[in-house]
């Protein structure tokens, strides 16, 4: 029944204030337990707790359940790595690496001019 298929398959979320942890469960075709297991390792994920302690998931912690079901499943990050990507760590490595390649494309390029002109 829940199987590992990208977002774009997963069923619309619908236009609804609170859902149950099964309702989530099937929307974003992740298990309960693990919907639990993640509650602990990502602190971005807090679902609003009732009587009797029972989950109510909103509309953007469904969204949130979703980013990291693509992060771990479909591009293949460790919890640690999601955790880093959501929490903007990620970016700014990429945003490095980013700025360092360009730095070396850069010099290259002045090389290639440089031997052009002589």
């Amino acid at each position: 029944m829940l199987d590992t298929t990208s977002n774009n398959e997963l069923p619309p979320i619908p236009a609804k204030r609170y859902f149950t942890i099964g309702e989530v469960s099937e929307l974003c075709a992740v298990k309960p337990h693990v919907l639990r297991y993640w509650e602990q390792e990502f602190t971005q994920l807090s679902p609003v707790k009732r009587r009797g302690n029972r989950r109510y998931y909103q509309r953007q912690d469904v969204i949130l359940i979703r980013q990291i079901r693509a992060l771990l499943y479909q591009q293949g990050f460790t919890i640690g790595g999601a955790r880093q990507q959501l929490s903007g760590e990620g970016a700014r490595d990429d945003g490095n690496q980013r700025a360092q390649v360009i730095r070396q494309i850069r010099g290259e390029l002045e090389d290639i001019l440089a031997d052009l002109r002589r």
